[in-house]
């Protein structure tokens, strides 16, 4: 439930390496509809990053046109499969969403505890989900997401994979083992940091992918 606006502190920086182009994955229910419909739109060969819930669109992106993808980093994301448990607890999670007059649900988790009654950051994420809206949100939840890491074996373009020490909403060890399983991955973190790394520390994301396309010469 992330627009472009995710983006927007690292955007200055970020232009500096090339061209931004944001994928859509909004109006599909499947990482591989997400995943057809960014490289659909997206230019013809491109590196590729993946914030979250856009990492699972990324890996599958990534095996789809491996030819197009010359590097793609992971942000604060996985590649662990949801249980059934989990998959109902999203749909109870999107009835309570519902149900809520502005629409807007707590999302002081998504922050390093420091900051999760930050207003400024706050409004700018339920902003972005009240512009998404409902059926956004439940083409999002409905996503089946299956166990991935031996999937990320066969990715073999340069990676980068970053976790954010104070992550609540992703576990460490999730992130951290996607660098174990890609070929030719660099594992980064960045410290005192909620799962929000673009609005929290755009500055320190935007020199990790610098100097990891500098570095790979991408």
């Amino acid at each position: 439930m992330c627009d472009a606006d995710l983006w927007a502190d690292m955007a200055d920086d970020l232009q500096t390496l090339g061209r931004l182009h944001h994928g859509n994955v909004y109006d599909d229910d499947s990482l591989d509809g997400m995943a057809r419909r960014v490289l659909r739109d997206a230019p013809e060969r491109f590196v590729l990053v993946g914030f979250s819930m856009g990492g699972f669109v990324a890996r599958a992106l990534a095996l789809m046109a491996p030819e197009r993808v010359s590097g793609v980093a992971f942000v604060a994301s996985s590649a662990r499969g949801y249980s059934a448990n989990e998959n109902t607890d999203k749909q109870a999670k999107f009835t309570v969403r519902r149900s809520r007059s502005d629409n807007a649900p707590s999302l002081s988790r998504a922050l390093h505890p420091d900051r999760e009654r930050d207003p400024v950051l706050l409004e700018r994420l339920r902003a972005m989900s009240r512009r998404l809206g409902n059926e956004v949100l439940a083409r999002q939840l409905a996503l089946v997401r299956h166990d991935g890491y031996a999937d990320l074996e066969r990715i073999t373009c340069p990676a980068l994979v970053v976790a954010c020490r104070q992550d609540r909403m992703r576990r460490f060890e999730e992130t951290e083992r996607m660098a174990q399983h890609l070929p030719h991955a660099r594992f980064a973190v960045i410290e005192d940091c909620g799962h929000m790394a673009p609005l929290e520390r755009p500055r320190e994301l935007a020199a990790l992918l610098a100097d990891w396309i500098d570095t790979e010469r991408l």
